[in-house]
């Protein structure tokens, strides 16, 4: 009996395909950095497919993604510090956080490592935390610390996980591949539910 190919299923063999592409790398670096400051997309939907189609580079590729990201972080840290009037007032209203945005100054007196490094490895979106720390002046050398502990374990989790369980993983996620989807918009749901509340 012929199995029925959803666009799903096309779309992920796609990804598969240019996750072996010479240039994957340079995408991933570019997604990696551009979501921890403006891009809405979380690297992971790269970083996995990138693992499964080449295991035995998958601590390179969770560097490259995880050194992407906190370069990214830094440039998110400076819109805010520097450029929020400009640019990073529109990106905070895009998540539509401007009435409380105010009220965040206050705890990264308390707790702006720990912020940082739950976001890092949470579905919360890095970009609004990356651009709050700039806001806030958090010391830049915490944030940093925080980004690299927070992206490195979320990246290199992962790709320990599809490394050592690599084709089982694969099977796992072509069979479920619908509800995974779902499941990863609930999280991005909660993480914007998570961050009206925070606010």
């Amino acid at each position: 009996m012929k199995t029925r190919t959803t666009w799903l299923d096309r779309l992920y063999q796609r990804i598969i395909g240019l996750a072996s592409h010479r240039h994957a790398n340079s995408a991933l670096a570019g997604v990696s950095f551009a979501e921890s400051s403006v891009f809405p997309i979380p690297p992971d939907i790269m970083l996995i497919p990138m693992v499964l189609a080449r295991p035995r580079k998958a601590f390179w590729i969770a560097t490259v993604c995880t050194v992407a990201s906190v370069l990214g972080g830094v440039l998110g840290y400076y819109i805010g510090h520097e450029l929020y009037d400009l640019v990073g007032r529109p990106i905070i209203e895009f998540y539509h956080q401007t009435e409380k945005f105010n009220g965040l100054r206050d705890e990264y007196n308390k707790w702006g490592a720990w912020i940082v490094f739950i976001a890092g490895i949470t579905p919360i979106p890095y970009k609004v935390f990356t651009i709050a720390s700039g806001v806030a002046n958090l010391d830049i050398w915490i944030f940093v610390l925080a980004s690299i502990v927070s992206r490195g374990l979320r990246f290199f989790g992962i790709s320990l996980i599809l490394y050592v369980f690599g084709d089982t993983m694969r099977v796992f996620i072509e069979k479920h591949l619908n509800k995974l989807l779902l499941l990863s918009l609930v999280f991005l749901f909660v993480g914007y539910l998570v961050i009206s509340w925070w606010f």
